[in-house]
């Protein structure tokens, strides 16, 4: 027999708790004891006015920005209707139970507007990094370094000429912000090569197939890591060229060295920073140990001695060939002095035309020229550095650390979603690197500093 409808009455009070809720080993539960906003209100203060009506409260934007990013909710729309209805973002974000959600319009508007002036969301990052520091997850002893190319929101369908440059009646938030960094070291100046293609929607994009598929507008994500906890101390946003990238790190190595006091024993990288001028940065400007593959390309294919076949006698400054015979330094007339350094930080170092001449070895040395010369970089003292470093035992220990900011960047497109940016622009970019370097440091102290057991009541 089928059962009755029961209709019970409605009752006149409830008593209903977010926190009883909210599951005790919820992520946001972790994430919540570190996030500290107090000083939030104080920075924001000179961007509104003293009268007129209230504003959204910026904690709670900041709030559910954070669970958008910690949780790879990458729409503002779908990210507002999710904190409506999951009652562990409200409990985050202090709405209660009957809160109301803001428009999703209302980021946008303090996007462009506070958040920026203010840079709000770099002091968001470095306020992570702070209590990283502060619970003793960063050694300091141990960075690495490393880019990723994230996907620009730009149809890579759509594009002009890059030799064309942009036509003079377009305009956009993104175009300004793209004449802005034109003479910026880390976008528009970091290389002398036009663009084969620049998208009219977001032109400070590079055009690239570097990730090794098929070829997007991209911006590059640098992250410098301190390697004992894989905590990200700094993050930089650049175009998605090796130059920029290089003057990303360079930039991020000084800045946790002037803001946070950090200062690494030994640097972390791939081949893609082992050139002269960035290791001699590292050993004479910053007495960093370049834990970095040399880039060297002095090996020939073709059989013929390579530079490594020649000895260098460093008291008498000269070279000498598998045949015994020596290889000077070159000196062009005009030179006054011989240590004058060449424009291309190179020394030549030539072998006398009569010696190669009457050689044996002549065909596997230089079959094709008069003489054998071979180049010397003028920062070839930090490069035999990096030589040396790589036949001890810690260079293994070094290039299993690396794998960790890999992981990183891994943990950033699959579980975080950032495999594709929504906002355009330098500012843009750098907004999004921010939130999710912040996201991803927060969720590694939920990790690794666990919620205290609470007592089991009698």
């Amino acid at each position: 027999m089928m059962g009755a409808r029961q209709v019970d009455q409605v009752a006149l009070f409830y008593e209903f708790s977010l926190d009883r809720h909210v599951p005790a080993d919820h992520l946001l539960r972790s994430i919540d004891r570190f996030v500290e906003l107090n000083a939030l209100r104080r920075e924001l203060a000179s961007f509104y006015s003293a009268i007129g009506r209230p504003s959204i409260d910026p904690e709670l934007m900041i709030r559910m920005l954070l669970v958008g990013y910690c949780f790879g909710i990458r729409s503002e729309r779908r990210l507002c209707d999710e904190v409506h209805l999951n009652l562990a973002y409200r409990w985050f974000c202090r709405l209660g139970l009957e809160g109301a959600v803001p428009d999703h319009s209302t980021f946008s508007k303090n996007r462009h507007g506070r958040f920026r002036d203010s840079d709000l969301l770099r002091q968001l990052f470095e306020a992570t990094v702070q209590r990283c520091i502060a619970e003793g997850l960063v050694g300091g002893d141990g960075f690495a370094v490393d880019a990723s190319l994230i996907r620009a929101e730009a149809n890579r369908q759509r594009f002009l000429p890059g030799e064309d440059g942009l036509p003079p009646d377009l305009s956009s938030r993104a175009v300004d912000e793209y004449l802005a960094v034109l003479d910026d070291a880390a976008f528009g100046a970091a290389t002398s090569v036009v663009p084969s293609r620049v998208s009219p929607s977001d032109p400070a994009s590079r055009y690239t197939s570097a990730h090794g598929g098929q070829a997007q507008f991209c911006y590059a994500t640098n992250y410098l890591v301190d390697v004992q906890n894989a905590v990200i101390v700094d993050v930089e946003a650049s175009t998605a060229v090796r130059q920029a990238e290089v003057t990303a790190a360079k930039r991020m190595i000084e800045r946790v060295h002037d803001d946070l006091g950090l200062w690494p024993r030994k640097l972390i990288a791939d081949t893609g920073y082992g050139s002269a001028e960035m290791l001699a940065w590292l050993v004479h400007e910053r007495d960093i140990h370049p834990h970095i593959p040399v880039f060297d390309k002095s090996d020939r294919a073709d059989g013929t001695f390579s530079r490594n076949d020649f000895v260098y006698d460093t008291r008498r400054d000269h070279y000498t060939c598998p045949a015994g015979k020596l290889l000077k330094r070159r000196q062009r007339r005009h030179e006054d002095r011989p240590d004058t350094v060449p424009a291309d930080g190179l020394f030549r170092y030539r072998a006398s035309k009569l010696d190669c001449d009457a050689c044996a070895l002549k065909p596997r040395c230089c079959p094709t020229a008069e003489a054998r010369k071979v180049p010397r970089s003028i920062h070839e003292g930090a490069r035999n550095l990096a030589r040396d470093i790589a036949q001890e035992d810690e260079w293994l220990v070094s290039r299993r650390e690396r794998k960790k900011i890999e992981m990183l960047f891994a943990h950033l497109k699959r579980i975080l979603r950032l495999d594709r940016l929504r906002l355009r622009g330098p500012n843009g970019a750098r907004d999004e690197f921010h939130l999710a370097a912040a996201a991803q440091n927060l969720r590694k102290l939920a990790k690794l500093i666990p919620l205290p057991i609470q007592p089991v009541p009698a």
